[in-house]
């Protein structure tokens, strides 16, 4: 469907046609941004394109091909994610490293050493200090052992894929902190 049936009304001003645009629009834009939901708060980029789109719709021509608000919606909002990332000099985690951090705690058979019993307490605590929806998304990736994919866990836990993955990276980051914070650094590190 050709979104730009909605642009007539758009251009005057109408708040309920571009309501219905953005209903058919939010989706694809959403998933024009999945590369950067491992480091970005892409809901956020989002709203702000769907807003910038709105605020230069007056202005907007259609070049005679089929969804041209939404194609230049797209652009918007890769331009802002691009920004953002120079802005917060992000980098994605390997998320290899923050499940070996916390299968540290898990280890029952270290040889004759046994497990770190401090080490264990403190990634707990880290584990216990993290928000509802971080540390729900560790613990059921970890319970899952690698054994699902992302979409499958995000469905279990009633969240879109995108916002799986956006709590799964707040964890890591905050679990990274509360780590350094008790003197415990990870080879290859959790922020890096």
């Amino acid at each position: 469907m050709d979104l730009d049936a909605h642009l007539p009304a758009i251009l005057t001003g109408d708040t309920r046609a571009f309501g219905r645009w953005m209903a058919g629009a939010e989706g694809t834009m959403r998933d024009g941004l999945r590369s950067f939901a491992s480091v970005l708060d892409v809901e956020s980029v989002l709203q702000e394109a769907l807003l910038r789109v709105w605020q230069v719709a007056p202005r907007f021509v259609a070049d005679g091909r089929p969804n041209g608000l939404l194609r230049l919606g797209i652009r918007i909002a890769r331009n802002l994610a691009v920004s953002e990332l120079r802005r917060t000099k992000s980098r994605p985690v390997s998320e290899e490293d923050l499940e070996r951090a916390l299968a540290m705690a898990e280890q029952v058979d270290l040889g004759e050493r046994g497990p770190d019993p401090m080490l264990r307490e403190v990634l707990a605590k880290c584990h216990e200090q993290l928000p509802e929806k971080p540390r729900q998304v560790v613990s059921i990736r970890l319970a899952a052992e690698g054994g699902r994919s992302d979409d499958e866990l995000a469905s279990l836990v009633g969240m879109r894929v995108n916002t799986f993955l956006q709590n799964f990276t707040r964890a890591r980051r905050m679990l990274a902190e509360c780590l350094k914070k008790h003197g415990i650094v990870i080879d290859g590190g959790l922020e890096s």
